[in-house]
């Protein structure tokens, strides 16, 4: 059996730090809380579960925050988990069983991690995350927002998905602030923190912006894959509010330069066609979301956009052309995939009707 520290940073998180603590409670060996700067129940919430509480003066910097966690941890692995996360009864239950028999001889384990929901509370969006790394090793943080750590050595991966469930409601400015605050500086940006700016950038409604950010993202040899496929989609998503749709399609096609397509590209181009009456070339790229692999690179997954999402606009394609037996079809398998969806149930709606 290996031993685990939980390493976490937090500030004013007590409406979500109890729910995350008792989660997890049993599961780790030692927790880890370094406290940035709460001026709410914080601190009395974490006393409940740990003595292990540190004060960290903020620095505009998570990467910082996150090795000042690390550095406190005793046991063979540093796992981190944000306070608005959870271990969901049954991914604790596979996670202990894999602690009881693991070996200690992985450098890093990776873990999924969801952070979307639909409305019957399944998972619409994930990603795969470095959740644990052998303390021997000293790996450390990178970046001041978005932060990561470069992965070496044995690489494990685990089937249990944490689940982060935010009780924001508001997207702030701190990100954004921060990566401003870097470019003041005169700071060096890396490749991830260029796609991340211009993420922000996008978020934030100045498109014009991150429009040229994400293109000198794109220009740099050494960003991650998965990050230039999602910046061509973004690219895309600034210019068609700029009006400029022939140079938003021509960003799409641009991100089949480097890998093959996967379902949410392919939905993005058939969403082209399909909001311009084009229901031909629609229905080839959302068939070719059907056919698309969900691989585990590492990146964002969209799980609607390899069923549900293009079977639905398949259906409606299909019917505009005049096709309603293979309309029907296709409106049959979106609802095997979401019986509960409200497109699918308007559609089931208006078959009965016909």
């Amino acid at each position: 059996m290996v031993t685990i520290s939980l390493c976490m940073i937090v500030r004013d998180e007590e409406a979500v730090l109890d729910r995350c603590l008792a989660s997890v409670k049993g599961l780790v060996d030692e927790i880890i809380v370094v406290d940035t700067g709460s001026i709410d129940r914080t601190k009395e919430i974490a006393a409940r579960y740990t003595e292990n509480i540190y004060d960290f003066v903020w620095k505009d910097d998570f990467a910082a925050a996150r090795n000042e966690s690390f550095s406190k941890a005793t046991m063979n692995y540093c796992m981190w988990l944000d306070a608005d996360d959870v271990f969901p009864d049954k991914e604790a239950q596979k996670f202990l069983a894999w602690k009881e028999h693991a070996d200690g001889s992985a450098d890093v384990v990776m873990m999924n991690y969801a952070t979307g929901f639909d409305e019957e509370g399944n998972i619409s969006f994930c990603y795969e995350r470095e959740r644990l790394l052998k303390r021997k090793r000293r790996f450390q943080w990178k970046g001041r927002v978005h932060e990561a750590i470069s992965i070496s050595g044995k690489v494990e991966r685990l089937a249990v998905c944490i689940e982060h469930h935010s009780q924001k409601t508001s997207y702030g400015y701190r990100n954004l602030r921060i990566y401003e605050k870097m470019k003041e500086e005169g700071n060096t940006f890396s490749a991830r923190d260029l796609f991340y700016y211009a993420r922000e950038l996008y978020y934030h409604k100045r498109y014009e912006e991150a429009v040229g950010c994400f293109n000198f993202f794109l220009e740099r040899e050494d960003g991650f894959c998965e990050n230039q496929v999602d910046a061509c989609r973004y690219l895309a998503y600034c210019l068609y509010q700029l009006g400029r749709e022939k140079e938003a399609l021509d960003a799409l096609y641009q991100g089949l330069h480097y890998r093959a397509p996967g379902g949410e590209l392919c939905c993005d181009i058939g969403k082209h066609f399909m909001d311009r009456g084009m229901w031909e070339q629609a229905i080839f790229w959302y068939q070719g979301a059907l056919h698309a692999k969900k691989e585990s690179t590492g990146g964002f997954l969209q799980k609607e956009c390899y069923g549900y999402l293009p079977y639905l606009q398949l259906c409606v394609c299909y019917d505009r052309i005049g096709d309603r037996e293979k309309a029907y079809q296709c409106h049959i398998m979106s609802g095997k995939y979401k019986p509960y969806g409200r497109e699918f149930l308007k559609n089931k709606e208006y078959f009965h009707d016909l």
